[in-house]
């Protein structure tokens, strides 16, 4: 079972190479680390760290120094994070995984970019009203897509193993954002329908694989309207998969083409360059209709599916990956993250039981997230485990 543990270029640059690279050998025992290659706006707290204990992450920042020559003329562009200064972290942690026998993932997170979202309005999702939301960035759009494809190319110069592609699909109303507010009660169909993409290269699609686009964001955004005026229509469920006389649900259907085609394009530039790509699903099966994952073929267009195995008991992730299996995702073609922490686990035992499980289960990776969260204490909770 190959292993690693997901952490910031910050990580590296504030504790130095030795430091960094000898608490995830020798204290932490994993063979590898899924460096933060572009990540989005946070507030954390880093127990460990020798400068900081509270940092602000940028938003939509990169942790790589990107090639100005392949970014030339583009509108999306990922910008450095002014935390690196003039270095660069992938190459330093390539040149020391090298060194060191350890695999590099790059851990991408390509469409909740809110920095680009808001420059370039016309690359985000739009709701039925035309309102975009600006922390996103819509996967059906050109510029977007190709966004993407060179992102994938530019970490490949790294000696990348995977790319670990978090928020590859569309996101939901409330998703993304600090302060977010609305202090009347919406219910769940209010805020699906508000999370729906209707941009116009959302309707295309939709319109190109038969479905009376134009007629379905009409129908959803009346329905919008009425729920908003009134709480107990706001409030009174409706299957989704009825509106607009069973439109709405190829709509959503397109959304998750656009989705897949993605993924099965960028998993294509992956292999051209060596490395394998990782759709990330956090949510799991159940969860991501309304945000274009279509698992079964997700699976077939992607190299390998991760997932959260965040749960207090070992039976608990076991039944997280036998859902996936259920939706045609099988063990062997996953990655399960686990925390190491005592939110989930109480003590080596316990992660250690769960890191049995997954292997019983036939899955052959497993990540910790996340180094500069953690204790060092949870560090040695791994090493623990593993041995």
């Amino acid at each position: 079972m190959e292993t690693s543990v997901l952490a910031f270029a910050t990580d590296l640059l504030d504790e130095g190479a030795d430091t960094f690279f000898g608490n995830l050998t020798d204290r932490a025992g994993v063979g590898g680390v899924t460096l933060a290659s572009v990540y989005h706006e946070a507030r954390d707290v880093f127990p460990h760290n020798p400068h900081r204990v509270l940092r602000y992450l940028e938003p939509g920042a990169a942790y790589f120094r990107p090639d100005p020559a392949r970014w030339a003329g583009r509108r999306l562009a990922p910008l450095p994070s002014t935390a690196i200064g003039d270095r660069d972290p992938f190459a330093e942690a390539a040149e020391e995984t090298r060194r060191r026998g350890l695999k590099l993932h790059a851990w991408t997170v390509f469409c909740h970019n809110d920095r680009l979202g808001f420059a370039h309005p016309d690359c985000a999702p739009a709701n039925a009203f035309g309102d975009r939301h600006l922390t996103e960035l819509c996967p059906a759009n050109p510029e977007v897509r190709a966004y993407c494809h060179t992102l994938v190319e530019e970490l490949a110069r790294y000696g990348v193993d995977a790319i670990r592609a978090e928020s590859l699909h569309f996101h939901g109303l409330a998703h993304g954002y600090h302060h977010e507010r609305y202090f009347e009660q919406l219910g769940p169909v209010t805020e699906a329908l508000l999370s729906i993409c209707f941009c116009p290269h959302c309707l295309a699609a939709a319109t190109a694989a038969g479905v009376p686009a134009e007629r379905v964001r009409d129908t959803v955004r009346a329905e919008l309207r009425a729920r908003l005026a009134d709480e107990a229509r706001a409030l009174t469920p409706v299957p989704l998969d009825e509106l607009a006389g069973g439109a709405l649900a190829a709509y959503v259907d397109a959304g998750a083409r656009t989705v897949t085609t993605l993924a099965a394009e960028l998993a294509a530039t992956a292999t051209a360059h060596g490395m394998r790509l990782t759709f990330m699903d956090g949510g799991g099966p159940g969860t991501g209709w309304l945000s274009g994952i279509d698992l079964p073929a997700l699976a077939g267009a992607a190299h390998q599916i991760e997932t959260l195995g965040y749960a207090r008991t070992p039976e608990a992730v076991r039944e997280k990956v036998a859902a996936f299996a259920l939706h045609g995702v099988r063990p062997q073609d996953m990655a399960v993250i686990l925390r190491p922490m005592s939110s989930d686990c109480d003590g080596p035992a316990n992660l250690a039981a769960k890191i049995s499980t997954l292997r019983e289960l036939g899955v052959p990776e497993v990540e910790f997230y996340n180094y500069g969260l953690m204790r060092l204490s949870s560090l040695d909770r791994i090493g623990a485990a593993l041995r």
